[in-house]
């Protein structure tokens, strides 16, 4: 039961699968036609699918509907497609079935139509939120037959006809997933990193909090770094919203930890970055540049450099591992599916008998320094924005955080920085004084005035601590880590080895 034969405009058209591809395959060579959501794909002599990407499959009426994702060429981005046609009436049963049959392939099992909550930010990055939304994200979630609970957080007017909440203050969003009931398959945020943070910072407040952050957040790249999104899908489709949006019906749970953020009495959650330097005053010095996507920050950065601005600093980090090259390996065996070795965490996350001897361990020590530097970049996730692969040796859920530390270096050093930063190249960089990977670590700028950056967000300038929320974030993905490959390069661009 893995074909069907249709007839579409008088051409007859076999529909089959494997369990690895949909096929189309019309018996002539002319006339078959695909509808696409952007326009007419003509002439269709043969199509291979993934099966990942076929999204729904109905027969009704004696007709049979089959709507996938496909690309034009092989660097452009998905879009929806349609493939249909008539079956004779004795074959309406086997075609019903085989329209099953195909979904259940393809969604291996699991229910296509998912209840969703959607927050679909209109100003973010290039602020074409609303209209992506609309016209590319929304048809795909419609043609899975998912429920959708959607609101627009702009206080200008609701932006869709399925909603008539909107945003009328600030931190809508935080209130919105506090209050969020417990029911949905999925939060899904239309926007870049920022609304993740609201995000996330509401459902820590909410009344069943640990339930709550087992709800997975899945983010349609809408914003200007969209960083969580790169590396949640890769490269390839990290910013394309059509398959961030398959991610939202097809991906699996990710558990990833979050970090609690601490000043004085306040708490916040980060998932991302916390930022000091420099690199915070390229996120608030380019504010006004957002229509520019991620541009922005290679501009803001090239900026920088020429003011070259020192950082005082008092910092002080619990150590676990400050090797680059066994922390190179650690993530090739974790992406190899090796489980982690009791060495390589922290102790907080290890059982009484695997703990190690907390009179000499680097796990119970804190060690500090106080020095000027140019800027302290902390957090997980390879990728912060399309241009930068600042933690390119970063895991979901290893307990610790991703941190660097840049010392005060010529502008030519920092300007070469730029050259393959995408590429994570800056990690075997002599002047990053520390790439290391503590449990937890704490701040005191030494300066009167400056910036500090949490997750993109700015917060007061003054001391904090940092600790390791382990595991406690949901995301969903087509992978059981990160997705990026760390391809190792020195700043000569010699390959030291290679991505797993």
């Amino acid at each position: 039961m893995n074909q069907v034969l249709i007839n579409s405009r008088g051409v007859s058209t076999l529909l089959r699968f494997t369990d690895a591809s949909f096929f189309i395959e019309p018996t002539k060579l002319d006339g078959h036609k695909s509808s696409c959501c952007t326009g007419i794909y003509k002439d269709v002599k043969y199509t291979e699918v993934p099966l990942r990407n076929v999204v729904s499959a109905i027969s009704a009426s004696g007709a049979v509907k089959v709507q996938y994702l496909v690309r034009k060429g092989k660097a452009s981005r998905l879009n929806l497609v349609m493939t249909s046609g008539t079956v004779k009436d004795e074959d309406n049963t086997r075609a019903k079935k085989w329209c099953e049959a195909l979904l259940l392939v393809a969604y291996q099992g699991a229910n296509p139509s998912k209840n969703l909550k959607v927050l679909v930010n209109p100003h973010g990055g290039k602020g074409k939120g609303r209209v992506v939304y609309a016209n590319k994200v929304e048809p795909i979630f419609l043609a899975a037959g998912c429920t959708l609970d959607v609101t627009c957080t702009s206080h200008f007017m609701a932006c869709l006809l399925h909603t008539d909440r909107y945003t009328t203050h600030g931190g809508h969003a935080i209130e919105i997933a506090r209050e969020m009931k417990l029911g949905y398959d999925a939060l899904v945020t239309v926007s870049g990193d920022g609304l993740i943070h609201e995000v996330l910072n509401g459902i820590n407040q909410h009344e069943h909090r640990e339930q709550a952050f087992c709800i997975p957040i899945v983010p349609i790249p809408t914003g200007s770094g969209n960083g969580m999104s790169l590396n949640l899908l890769g490269l390839q489709d990290g910013l394309d919203v059509c398959a961030a949006a398959l991610n939202v019906l097809k991906g699996q749970p990710l558990k990833t930890d979050l970090f609690s953020f601490t000043q004085g009495n306040r708490h916040r959650i980060s998932f991302m970055s916390q930022t000091i330097g420099i690199m915070a005053d390229i996120d608030i010095e380019t504010e006004h540049l957002r229509w520019m996507g991620d541009t922005r920050f290679i501009i803001g950065y090239i900026r920088a450099l020429i003011a070259r601005k020192s950082c005082p600093i008092e910092l002080s980090m619990k150590v676990v591992e400050q090797d680059k090259s066994r922390m190179m390996d650690t993530l090739h065996a974790r992406r190899a599916g090796e489980p982690p070795s009791p060495s390589s965490l922290p102790s907080s996350l290890l059982s009484d008998d695997k703990k190690p001897d907390s009179a000499s361990s680097p796990h119970e020590e804190w060690t500090q320094f106080e020095t000027s530097i140019l800027w302290v970049y902390a957090g997980q996730g390879p990728f912060v924005s399309r241009a930068l692969m600042q933690f390119p040796v970063s895991l979901a859920d290893d307990g610790l955080i991703d941190i660097s530390i840049q010392e005060i270096t010529s502008r030519r050093t920092l300007l070469r920085a730029i050259d393959s930063a995408e590429e994570g190249r800056a990690y075997w960089m002599n002047t990053v004084d520390s790439s290391c990977l503590p449990s937890a670590y704490r701040a005191q700028p030494l300066a009167s005035r400056g910036m500090l950056m949490v997750d993109g967000e700015q917060v007061p300038f003054e001391e904090f601590e940092v600790d390791v929320l382990h595991g406690l974030g949901t995301f969903l993905s087509p992978y059981p880590h990160y997705a990026p490959e760390f391809v190792v390069r020195d700043v000569q661009g010699k390959t030291r080895g290679t991505g797993v």
